[in-house]
């Protein structure tokens, strides 16, 4: 019997959602991440699965994988070391960079340049032009290329990009200095900007091309061995990686194009939410995954993540397609703190993270974390054990937020609510960013909430922002994982096209973007997936003549592009203009860059329902706890999630739990229970 695991790393745990099939039926396990190396984690969890599921590894047909492993070696700046091949003249592109300083006017005092990850001293250029329309106007100078490369080589690169001037039009001599590298330098890695990211900007193209080399040793080696260990464990098994964008990518594409995998963690949880709301029948939604370190907020728009064009990932953007995320470092870890000279509390962004982790885990530490502010107040009950296994400890809880008490004067309780209302309101200003500030009305979107903690605080941000109802999926805490294994795979092809409107016709957009198709298809061929098993969409960046921003426009496919052209294309972009910035101008648009994406079919997985019950919910009923809300103790029931039904009713003040995670329902709030399980919480009339 076939069965296809999704598998989500996080910096605290390691999520695993095994699915089987034919029936639907779902096991799943939580342990603690592995930050050394994450495939031990991964390893582990499999084991714990497959015992839960009493199947043998063998078995598993198909692991999808969302990994940080790209993102966590740019953060902690430990990726390789790598050399620069640019044109001549072009040596100092990184360090010249683009004119923006993170900060407003005090960053041009106080912001401090990071080292670029190619740094000067390992940047050699090569003597060679390529003009604008591709027509090579100087050849390239092999014998003073292969002199430079021999002194890299002295200092020990252990990656080389090459990124010439206009590559993106004709990268003809790129291909040429990688021959020759390839016989100076013959086992480091090379990527070349005209494959990587052939479009337009010299400096986007080439700091993509070098993260894309920065991150590429990790990556390789981590997705190899993990694919090695995973095929000794189950013989037929094939291994994909979540994409920022939210496809899947082989083994091959990982290894070959890491910076495509920068945002692969948060997208698994977008694509897990977008499933199971789905269900419940809601395609708008603001999804908003609190984890133990990070919360990643996103914008869901009839049932598609709103995508980006740039990753950012530290302080290093690169020209990667990715989900619209934004995190912010709050999570069930986040710290709280006092600082001395300003006697104001501040929450996060240093975590716990999972060793020690919070006070409450009893595995060593002693910072106050809003896992622990949660414990304080009564929303994790005595009764409940991190995973279903490990118990949770409160009197540690409380004497490690007395420490906050004490520096602020309040009262335990006072102080523990503090730091909650201070992690949501950050919260709710990362998705006021994917929504108000991009000219949507959050009132107008469900909020779905997962992670470990996301359920804890989701009630709340719903009154914050006004989004009902709040959608608390069941098993939250491995919604990522599920996404992990519900996504198809995917790969983009796309190419500069600089023409103003009148100057192009809809038949030539038409044919290069034919063209772009076939490219990206070729690679889902070489993963075996059947021409009729490929869906197509394409994209379109636009700007108005003479404007530097550019948006990008949808096309569901080539029959409406054909049907309607770009005359309708125009209408859409300054329709979403007009939403962004309130106005459109009547400039002549322009094409910039043309993309054709092909994803694979999508995953059979049957959405498991609950029975059917009345409104009453007590057979759930388990006990009751003080809660900590609205400034007074009140008596919160508590209640077992795998015993409510479809149609339960449950009225707040009421505490869910379950084995990943724990919901809170508000006074003057009720949840309802949907036909897959689905915990729907809206206000009381």
């Amino acid at each position: 019997m076939p069965y296809r695991l999704g598998v989500d790393v996080g910096g605290t745990f390691t999520d695993l959602l095994l699915i089987d099939e034919k029936t639907g039926q779902t096991s799943m396990a939580k342990v603690p991440s592995t930050p050394a190396d994450q495939s031990k984690g991964v390893l582990i969890g499999i084991e714990r699965v497959c015992a839960a599921a009493g199947i043998d590894a063998n078995e598993i047909t198909h692991v999808m994988h969302g990994t940080t492993v790209a993102t966590n070696a740019i953060l902690v700046l430990g990726g390789a070391k790598v050399g620069l091949v640019t044109s001549k003249g072009y040596g100092q592109v990184l360090q010249i960079a683009r004119s923006f300083v993170p900060g407003g006017l005090g960053g041009w005092i106080i912001y401090n340049k990071s080292i670029p990850l190619a740094p000067l001293e390992l940047t050699i250029e090569a003597d060679e032009r390529m003009s604008a329309k591709g027509e090579v106007v100087r050849r390239l100078d092999e014998g003073d290329l292969v002199r430079k490369l021999e002194k890299l080589k002295k200092k020990g690169i252990e990656s080389l990009t090459i990124s010439l001037v206009n590559a993106y039009v004709n990268g003809e001599n790129e291909r040429k200095v990688r021959d020759v590298a390839r016989r100076v330098l013959p086992d480091i890695p090379i990527s070349i900007s005209s494959e990587v990211i052939p479009e337009m900007q010299e400096y986007e193209r080439t700091i993509t091309t070098v993260a894309n080399s920065y991150v590429a040793p990790v990556v390789r080696r981590y997705v190899r061995n993990l694919h090695g260990e995973l095929s000794r464990k189950a013989k037929n098994v094939q291994l994909h990686i979540l994409r920022s964008d939210g496809g899947l990518a082989s083994v091959d594409a990982s290894a070959n194009y890491p910076v495509n995998l920068l945002m692969s963690g948060p997208a698994g949880g977008v694509a897990g939410a977008i499933w199971i709301a789905k269900q419940s029948g809601f395609k708008n939604l603001l999804t908003f995954d609190m984890g133990g370190t990070s919360t990643d907020v996103c914008l869901v728009q009839k049932g598609v993540a709103q995508l980006r064009r740039e990753t950012t990932v530290g302080d290093v953007t690169v020209r990667a397609s990715s989900v619209d995320v934004r995190s912010v470092g709050a999570g069930g870890g986040s710290i709280a703190h006092v600082p001395e000279l300003t006697k104001a509390l501040r929450v996060g962004p240093q975590s716990a993270g999972a060793d020690p982790g919070p006070a409450a885990y009893g595995k060593g530490g002693e910072q106050p974390t809003v896992t622990d502010a949660n414990m304080v107040i009564g929303v994790i009950p005595d009764v409940q054990r991190l995973g279903g296994e490990m118990p949770l400890d409160r009197k540690k809880s409380e004497v490690a937020v007395q420490k906050i008490a004490d520096a602020l004067g309040l009262p335990l309780m006072k102080a523990a609510q503090g730091i909650i209302d201070i992690v949501n309101e950050n919260m709710f200003g990362a998705l006021r960013l994917v929504s108000v500030q991009q000219g949507f009305d959050p009132r107008d979107f469900a909020l779905v909430a997962f992670g470990g903690a996301g359920p804890m605080h989701a009630n709340a941000l719903g009154k914050l922002i006004n989004s009902w109802p709040v959608i608390v999926p069941p098993s939250p805490g491995v919604l990522c994982a599920y996404g992990d294994a519900t996504t198809r795979l995917r790969d983009e092809a796309s190419q500069t096209f600089i023409r103003k409107f009148p100057d192009t016709t809809n038949g030539e957009v038409q044919k290069i973007l034919e063209r772009l198709q076939e490219r990206a298809a070729k690679a889902l061929d070489a993963e075996n997936v059947p021409r009729k098993d490929q869906s197509s969409s394409y994209q379109i960046d636009i700007r108005y003549s003479g404007q530097g921003l550019v948006l990008t426009i949808d096309i569901a496919d080539l029959k409406d592009f054909k049907k309607n052209g770009l005359e309708t294309i125009a209408k859409k972009f300054d329709a979403i203009h007009t939403q962004m910035f309130t106005f459109a101008l009547t400039l002549p648009h322009e094409l910039v860059n043309l993309r054709a994406v092909v994803q694979g079919k999508a995953a059979s997985v049957k959405a498991i329902t609950v029975g059917k019950g009345s409104k009453d919910p007590k057979a759930a009923k388990i006990g009751s706890q003080k809660l900590y809300a609205d400034g007074k103790i009140v008596n919160a029931t508590v209640y077992d999630r795998k015993r409510l039904k479809a149609g339960n009713r449950v009225v707040g003040p009421a505490i869910v739990l379950e084995m990943d995670s724990t919901t809170l329902i508000l006074p003057k709030h009720y949840g309802e229970v949907d036909r897959v399980g689905s915990i729907l919480i809206r206000p009381l009339n």
